[in-house]
C-alpha cells in the first residue's frame, strides 16, 4: 500500500492516474491499482521499499511533477484498523505515514505541539501515527508529523483507511 503526498489525481499540477500506474509498472508492479483520487496505490511486491523508490522517480519523469511516496504493508494497516476502526470519533482521526523514527507520545515537545494544533497522537508505529483532531473537519496530522520528524508525511482520514482495508484486506 502506498500513499503519495499532496496528490489530487486529475487536477492540474498533479500526476495523472495514468502516470501513477505507469510509474508503478515501470517499477515492476504492472498490477498496481489506485484507490480514490488521492494518490493511494495498492500494489504487491516482495521489495516494496524499492518499488516505491523507483515508482516515485518514474512518476516524476513521466508527469514532470515530483511527489513523495510512503508505503505500509496491508497486514500492518489491517492491524491499525482493527485497533482504531471502531472508534466512535473515527471521522476525526487521521492515519499518517512519515519518514521519521519512533515517536514518544508522552514527550513534552510532542504534547505541546499537538496541543497547539488541537490534536493528539493516539498511536504510533514504525513510520506511522494515528492522530485525533479536536475539531470536526480539521486535519492537523501531516503538518504536526512533519514538524516532529523533520521529514515529509502524508495522511488519510481513518474512514478512508477503513474503506481500503474493507476492499483489499481480504
Amino acid at each position: 500500500m502506498a500513499f503519495m503526498r499532496n496528490v489530487n489525481q486529475g487536477q492540474r499540477g498533479h500526476p495523472s492516474t495514468a502516470d501513477i500506474l505507469a510509474g508503478f509498472a515501470d517499477a515492476g508492479c504492472p498490477g498496481a491499482r489506485t484507490f480514490q483520487s488521492n494518490g493511494t496505490i495498492v500494489f504487491e511486491s516482495d521489495e516494496p521499499a524499492r518499488v516505491v523508490e523507483l515508482a516515485e522517480e518514474a512518476i516524476g519523469v513521466r508527469s514532470g511533477v515530483e511527489r513523495d511516496i510512503r508505503w505500509i504493508g496491508l497486514a500492518e494497516l489491517i492491524t491499525v484498523v482493527d485497533a482504531h476502526g471502531s472508534t466512535p470519533d473515527a471521522r476525526r482521526m487521521e492515519f499518517t505515514l512519515h519518514g521519521g523514527g519512533p515517536i514518544d507520545v508522552r514527550s513534552p515537545e510532542i504534547v505541546a505541539l499537538t496541543s497547539e494544533h488541537h490534536c493528539s497522537v493516539v498511536d504510533t508505529g514504525p513510520g506511522w501515527a494515528v492522530v485525533r483532531n479536536d475539531v470536526d473537519g480539521e486535519g492537523h496530522a501531516t503538518p504536526v508529523l512533519e514538524r516532529l520528524t523533520g521529514r515529509r508525511a502524508t495522511s488519510r482520514g481513518l474512514p478512508t483507511v477503513i474503506r481500503i482495508v474493507a476492499r483489499f484486506g481480504e
